[in-house]
C-alpha cells in the first residue's frame, strides 16, 4: 500500500503546463486507484473545477440579459427558480448516488455494472422528468400565483415557467450523465457538455430575448427557449459519448430494459442526497426573511452578496466533487487508506482556493459590492456579509470536502445529519437572536453563517476521522 501511495516519485515529474494540458485533454485511461495522489486530483480536479465556472458564469450572464426587461421580469426568473430548486435537490441527490456507484462499480473494474447504472439512470431521469414537466408546463399560471407573483407578474412569466418547467428534462439529464461521468474519472466529458450548453445559452439569450436578426423579439420567454436548447444540447453531447463505442462507460440500445432492483439502489442512497440539498437550501431562505426585517436595502445587499458567495462556491464544489469520485474509486478497490490521503490532498487545494478568495471578499469587498449597486446602503451591508462570510471561507473549503467525502462514499445520510444540526438548530437561531433578540441587525444575520460553517467543518471532520464511511457497502 505504501509504495502504491509513494509511487510519483517513481515516476518523471511533468511541469504544471504538462499537467494542465493532460486534465483539459481527458485521460481516459488514467487510473485513479494507483499512483501519485496529488496527480489523480489534480487531473480531475482541473475539468470539474472549470465546469462549476461556466456554470457561475451561465447564471450572471442570464440574470444580465433578462434584467433589461425590467423588474417584473427578474421578479418571474426568481420566483421560477424558487420553484426549480426542488427539482435540483431530486437532481442533485440523484446524481451524488449515480456518481457513488459508478465510480465504487469503476473502482471494483465492474465496468458492466457501472454501465448498467448508467442506463437506469435513463429511466429515473425520464420518469422525474414527466412527472414534473406535464403538470408544470399545464399549471404555469396557478405555480406563479402559489407563488405570491403578483397579476403584472404573472402575465409576463406564463411562458418563461412552462417553457422551464415543461422542458426540466434537459435540467434533469445534465445533472445526471454528468454525474455518470464524474463517477467513471471522465472529468473532461462533463465539462464540455456544461460549456457547450452554457455557451449556447450566452449566444441565444441576447438573439431570442431581443429579437436580433431574423429571429422574433421573444422577450422573456426567449431567455427560457435559449436556456432549454442550450442545455438540450449538452444533453445530446452527453448521448454522443455514452453510446460510443470509445467511452469508458457505454450505454447500449439492447440493454435498455428497467431494472428495479439497481434503481431502488439508487434511490435509496439518494434520499439522503435530496434532504442534504434542501435543508441547505431552505436554510438560505429563513435567513433572507430575517434579513428583510431590516428593510429592502438589507435585502438586496444580502442577495447581491449572497450571489457573488455563490459564484465563488461553484469551483469550490468542482474540487470537492473530485475528492466523491477519488472516494468511490478507491473504496472499490479495496484502498480505503488511499481513499483518505486523496481527501486531505483536495482539502489543501480547496483550502488555498477559498481562503484566496477571503482575502479579496474582506480587502475589496466593498469595490466588488459596488460593481452591482450604487446605492451606498445596499453597498454598506453588502460589504459587511461579504466580510462576515471571509471569516467562514477556510472552514467551508475543509466541510465542503468532507461531506463530498461522504458522499462519495454513498453515506449521503451523515452529511445530512449535519446539515440538519448546524443549518436548522444552530444557524437559523443563532441568526434570529443575533439580529433580533440582541438588536445587532442584518450584521447577527452575516454573524451566524460563518459560525454555522465553523460547526459544519468541525462535525464533519470528527465523523470522517471515524471512519465509518470507509465500510459503506453500495
Amino acid at each position: 500500500m505504501q509504495n502504491q501511495l509513494n509511487s510519483n516519485s517513481e515516476q518523471p515529474k511533468q511541469s504544471f503546463y504538462g499537467l494542465f494540458k493532460q486534465a483539459l485533454s481527458g485521460d481516459n485511461q488514467q487510473d485513479l486507484t494507483s499512483g501519485s495522489i496529488g496527480k489523480a486530483a489534480f487531473l480531475l480536479s482541473v475539468p470539474m473545477v472549470l465546469e462549476m465556472m461556466m456554470e457561475s458564469v451561465f447564471a450572471v450572464t442570464d440574470i444580465f440579459f433578462v434584467s433589461a426587461l425590467g423588474p417584473e421580469a427578474i421578479s418571474v426568473v426568481g420566483l421560477t427558480e424558487a420553484v426549480i430548486t426542488l427539482l435540483y435537490a431530486v437532481a442533485i441527490g440523484l446524481g451524488m448516488a449515480v456518481t457513488a456507484t459508478v465510480a465504487r462499480r469503476v473502482g471494483e473494474k465492474n465496468i458492466e455494472g457501472a454501465n448498467q447504472v448508467a442506463t437506469q439512470t435513463i429511466w429515473l431521469g425520464l420518469g422525474v422528468a414527466l412527472a414534473v414537466g406535464i403538470p408544470g408546463s399545464i399549471y404555469a399560471i396557478d405555480i406563479l400565483h402559489l407563488m405570491g407573483a403578483s397579476h403584472e407578474v404573472t402575465e409576463m412569466g406564463e411562458g418563461y415557467t412552462s417553457v422551464m418547467l415543461g422542458g426540466c428534462a434537459s435540467i434533469l439529464f445534465l445533472f445526471l450523465f454528468n454525474a455518470i461521468f464524474r463517477g467513471a474519472g471522465d472529468a473532461k466529458i462533463a465539462m464540455k457538455s456544461l460549456w457547450l450548453a452554457s455557451g449556447i445559452n450566452i449566444v441565444l439569450d441576447p438573439i431570442l430575448i431581443f429579437g436580433w436578426g431574423p429571429f422574433p423579439e421573444m422577450g422573456l420567454t426567449g431567455a427560457a427557449v435559449a436556456t432549454t436548447i442550450g442545455r438540450s444540447i449538452g444533453v445530446l453531447y452527453q448521448l454522443y459519448h455514452l453510446f460510443s463505442i470509445s467511452g469508458k462507460i457505454q450505454i447500449f440500445v439492447h440493454k435498455l430494459k428497467i431494472d428495479l432492483s439497481v434503481i431502488g439502489g439508487i434511490l435509496k442512497v439518494s434520499l439522503g442526497g435530496v434532504l442534504q440539498f434542501l435543508i441547505a437550501t431552505a436554510s438560505w431562505v429563513f435567513l433572507v426573511r430575517i434579513v428583510s426585517h431590516f428593510g429592502s436595502d438589507a435585502v438586496a445587499g444580502y442577495t447581491i452578496a449572497i450571489r457573488i458567495v455563490m459564484f465563488t462556491m461553484l469551483p469550490a464544489w468542482g474540487l470537492s466533487n473530485a475528492a466523491a469520485t477519488l472516494v468511490g474509486q478507491n473504496l472499490g478497490a479495496k484502498q480505503a487508506t488511499r481513499a483518505e490521503q486523496s481527501v486531505w490532498t483536495i482539502t489543501k487545494y480547496n483550502l488555498a482556493f477559498m481562503l484566496t478568495v477571503a482575502f479579496a471578499f474582506y480587502f475589496f469587498s466593498a469595490a466588488i459590492i459596488g460593481l452591482f449597486s450604487d446605492n451606498s446602503e445596499v453597498i454598506q451591508y453588502g460589504t459587511q456579509c461579504l466580510q462576515y462570510v471571509a471569516y467562514g471561507y477556510g472552514f467551508y473549503a475543509v466541510g465542503m470536502t468532507l461531506v463530498q467525502a461522504f458522499n462519495g462514499a454513498g453515506d449521503t445520510m451523515t452529511p445530512t445529519a449535519i446539515n440538519f444540526v448546524c443549518y436548522w438548530l444552530l444557524q437559523i437561531p443563532l441568526a434570529y437572536w443575533l439580529a433580533i433578540s440582541i438588536e445587532m441587525g442584518p450584521s447577527g444575520v452575516f454573524a451566524a453563517i460563518p459560525l454555522a460553517s465553523l460547526f459544519i467543518a468541525i462535525m464533519a471532520w470528527m465523523v470522517f476521522r471515524k471512519g465509518h464511511w470507509k465500510t459503506k457497502q453500495l
